[in-house]
């Protein structure tokens, strides 16, 4: 009786995960047709300002409603997605690019210089990343590319430990000591055998950081200092609307917030998935 209830649970465990991988699959899948197909259909310069039509609620018209100018809050959402996916994807990579360079160069070299890296690791990381970033993008104007640096060299420290423990874990395998005893060089080891054995969990800290990515965009703009107030971004939404809202109009501070939580969560998903596939005992503990 106690085998058939555990198996009836690991059932319903393996069940439930698969459809949450679907669901995310499938949510990610539709962000990104619509972030690719409806820009060039349909030109967000085209939205004439119709203070007439302005602060519409949701209707067949307007799904999500219109903003305070009159335009549709639907098509600003998809496109304010897209600038926010730009921003976490390349944040996200330059971010992983670094902290894979610092945590591998850190346990390969050792010693000395080991130690060093990861105070200067530790140091970073006593600083809060939004005050950081804030700190950061305060001495550019407005724009894309200081988020995504501001990103970026606030978001790499994680990777670099991750990548320095996965590096430290390889060079103890048998086939790194082989080669190092037939006379390869650091260089080609490093190139050979440790870096293809980190690749997957760095891409994995690169997807994790995606969401977390789109969050410090949003929060960066929702204080003014991320992207400017008239290019249309998830976090510049909701800090458009902060006026409505106080009025009493709920739609344009919702309908961005609900897209930046599903974005977010479906990227999550789906990473989640990835980091079961690689862990097997991870994965094996949520079958039971």
């Amino acid at each position: 009786m106690a085998e058939l209830t555990w198996k009836s649970t690991g059932d319903r465990r393996r069940s439930t995960r698969a459809w949450r991988v679907r669901g995310s699959a499938v949510t990610v899948a539709v962000i990104v047709l619509a972030v690719l197909l409806v820009p060039p259909l349909v030109q967000l310069d085209e939205q004439a300002v119709d203070l007439a039509a302005k602060l519409r609620q949701p209707s067949l018209a307007h799904p999500f409603g219109t903003d305070d100018v009159g335009r549709d809050l639907l098509l600003r959402c998809v496109y304010g997605l897209r600038v926010s996916l730009l921003v976490g994807v390349v944040a996200a990579v330059v971010a992983t690019v670094i902290g894979t360079a610092v945590g591998a160069a850190a346990a390969a070299s050792g010693g000395w210089f080991d130690r060093v890296v990861m105070r200067v690791v530790d140091l970073f990381s006593s600083v809060p990343h939004l005050l950081l970033g804030i700190f950061i993008v305060a001495m550019f104007s407005p724009g894309v590319w200081p988020v995504v640096v501001s990103v970026g060299l606030t978001h790499w420290l994680s990777t670099a430990r991750i990548v320095r423990s996965e590096v430290l874990s390889l060079r103890s395998r048998p086939y790194v000591d082989a080669a190092i005893s037939g006379g390869a060089s650091r260089l080609r080891v490093a190139v050979r055998h440790l870096l293809p054995g980190v690749l997957p969990q760095a891409g994995l800290a690169a997807v994790l950081m995606v969401p977390h990515a789109i969050w410090h965009e949003s929060a960066l703009s929702f204080l003014g200092l991320g992207l400017p107030t008239h290019q249309a971004s998830l976090g510049t939404l909701v800090q458009s609307s902060r006026g409505p809202l106080l009025a009493g109009d709920w739609w344009p501070t919702l309908f961005p917030g609900l897209c930046m939580v599903i974005a977010t969560l479906a990227i999550a998903g789906l990473a989640g998935a990835w980091r079961e596939r690689l862990n097997p005992r991870r994965r094996s503990e949520l079958m039971l």
